[in-house]
Formats: structure tokens, C-alpha cells, sequence
């Protein structure tokens, strides 16, 4: 989390406890959930990874820091593209003509997702933090402002993770999508000084709701016969 390295690997501890126990319940339940459930487990380690980027900035230590930055980048520029429209595609019945084009974006969003974090693995150059307004702000170091414009990479980014889940068969995962919605408006209108670290904050919390939807088993309505 942006704030400190306390809040950080507190908020780790509650997504990673909290998703493990919902894993649990998917199993049981149905496993098509998993991929759903795992989200709040990969959070809380994106989490605890700022926690030693804050460790190694106020201690320092720039070998933590690049460490640190690494697994968190890795969540949030390879992981996140790519498993949002994966949950997305397991979850979605097989009679849906949607369900290819979920495959089609994961397979979108790999791509992108190594463009993005890959180049950060050859050179610690790449891999850039500073604290700014008492937040950690990693916005110098995204390799693709080489080929591309800014604008033009975070809408593809955003694309990426709400697309699928606004187009889901379900409603519940169409709610989820609006839930992503309110994260991107609120980080982009008040959080700019440090919005990546923000955006995976709040989109780490946002996970809570699919939490909600395993629990209540939400899908069932639409679909008992893979539900029940």
C-alpha cells in the first residue's frame, strides 16, 4: 500500500488470509470460482511486496527496492492483464459465443502484460520509485512510453481488465466491472501523484466483491446448471 510499510503488509495479511479462505470454499463449491478466488491471495502478495519497496526507501536499500518493485510490478503490469479476462473465461458458460473472445483478450493481455514488465528484468535503470506526497509513485517507469503514448497504454491496460467482466454472461461479474469502473474514476480524479500504487490499492479492496460473489454462490441464478 502507498502509505507505509506497516499499512502495507497489514492490508497483505487481510487479502491473503482472507482469499486463502475463499480458495477453500471455491473448492468446494465449484471450481470454476478459483481463478476468482486466487485474485485476493495475488493481491495480498503485490501488497506485501510495496511493503519492502517501503522498507527499502526508507532504509536505503536499493537492492530491496528493485526487488520489491519487481514483484510488485509483476501483479500489476503482467498479472492483472492477463487473469482478469481468464477468470472471466472459465467462469462463462460453455454455450456462451462470448467465452473465445475472454481466451482471445487473455491471451491480448499476456502479451501486453510481458511488453510491459519484461524490459524492467534487464535493466534495475528501468525499475524507478519515488515517494511523492508521502506515497510510493512507480508512473517513470513504464518501458512502452518507448513505442507508444501514455494515454494510449493505460486505456489498453484499463480495456484489459474491465472489458471481460463488463461483456460476462453473468450479472454479478457485470457489477464487478462497475466496481473496477469506480476504481480507475476515483484514482484518476484524486489520486494522480501516485495512481499506480493507488489504482492496486483499491482494486486489491475491490477483490472483496468477488469474495462476496463466491459466498452468496451469485452465479447460480443464471446459470444452475453448472451452479447448483
Amino acid at each position: 500500500m502507498c502509505l507505509s510499510a506497516g499499512v502495507s503488509f497489514a492490508a497483505s495479511v487481510v487479502l491473503t488470509v482472507g482469499g486463502v479462505a475463499i480458495t477453500r470454499t471455491a473448492w468446494q463449491r465449484n471450481r470454476r470460482y478459483l481463478p476468482l478466488a486466487l485474485m485476493p491471495v495475488f493481491a495480498g502478495i503485490q501488497q506485501f511486496s510495496e511493503g519492502y519497496v517501503w522498507l527499502g526507501m526508507t532504509g536505503g536499500n536499493p537492492l530491496e527496492v528493485v526487488w520489491g518493485a519487481m514483484g510488485f510490478m509483476f501483479f500489476t503490469w503482467f498479472m492483472w492483464p492477463v487473469w482478469i479476462p481468464f477468470c472471466v473465461y472459465v467462469l462463462e458458460p460453455g454455450y456462451s459465443r462470448r467465452k473465445p473472445w475472454f481466451l482471445a483478450l487473455a491471451l491480448i493481455g499476456l502479451l501486453f502484460g510481458l511488453l510491459l514488465y519484461v524490459p524492467h528484468g534487464f535493466s534495475t535503470d528501468m525499475v524507478v520509485v519515488e515517494i511523492n506526497n508521502q506515497s510510493l509513485a512507480y508512473e517513470k517507469s513504464m518501458w512502452l512510453d518507448f513505442m507508444m503514448p501514455r494515454w494510449l497504454t493505460n486505456t489498453i491496460y484499463v480495456a484489459l481488465i474491465i472489458i471481460p467482466p463488463a461483456l460476462s454472461y453473468y450479472r454479478h461479474m457485470r457489477h464487478f466491472a462497475l466496481t473496477l469502473v469506480a476504481v480507475v474514476v476515483v484514482d484518476i480524479v484524486l489520486l494522480q501523484y501516485a495512481y499506480i500504487s493507488f489504482f492496486c490499492l483499491l482494486a486489491g479492496l475491490a477483490t472483496l466483491h468477488l469474495v462476496y460473489i463466491i459466498l452468496t454462490n451469485g452465479c447460480r441464478h443464471e446459470c444452475p446448471e453448472l451452479f447448483a
